[in-house]
């Protein structure tokens, strides 16, 4: 199973990065992960809910172009359902056996996702009620991602 991180924004602290980079490592063998960084709209200072609504909506058709047709989509979404790292496998699981072939998880950038986006996916999802920030969060999720192929595969990290 392919699983893609399509995440708006690029890491500007090398420490979340080398962290992402790591579980990316160590899912190889189990689930090749592919982490897309994507740019974020640009937006002034103190912008109207119409143009952060416009930057969504760009933000969302590029990467609405990217996702194949046939993938599973998880987006993130503080509104999303919550789920444990048995569940997370399982969905997961799920879905390669439902004939996705390629999981993508989204996540937004700092206004989050366009109705579009949230629409297109499989799952809302949420990893927690606190509010982190987005490069934290692709962190916890990478390790999620990795914990969800390790239950998947019967490996020791979950215990």
């Amino acid at each position: 199973m392919k699983i893609t991180l399509y995440a708006h924004g690029k890491m500007s602290e090398s420490f979340y990065g080398d962290a992402c980079a790591a579980y990316a490592q160590r899912l190889r063998p189990l689930w090749p992960l592919t982490v897309i960084e994507a740019a974020e709209a640009r937006l002034p200072q103190n912008p109207s809910p119409k143009e952060i609504e416009t930057a969504l909506a760009a933000e969302a058709k590029t990467a609405l172009a990217k996702i194949p047709r046939r993938a599973y989509v998880i987006a993130l979404c503080i509104e999303g359902k919550q789920l444990d790292s048995v569940e997370l496998s399982r969905v997961m699981e799920n879905a390669a056996s439902g004939g996705a072939g390629e999981i993508w998880f989204v996540i937004g950038s700092s206004h989050g996702l366009s109705p579009e986006m949230k629409e297109r996916a499989d799952l809302r999802l949420s990893i927690s009620k606190m509010t982190f920030p987005h490069q934290l969060a692709r962190v916890i999720l990478c390790e999620q991602i990795y914990r969800a192929a390790s239950i998947a595969k019967g490996t020791a990290y979950h215990k």
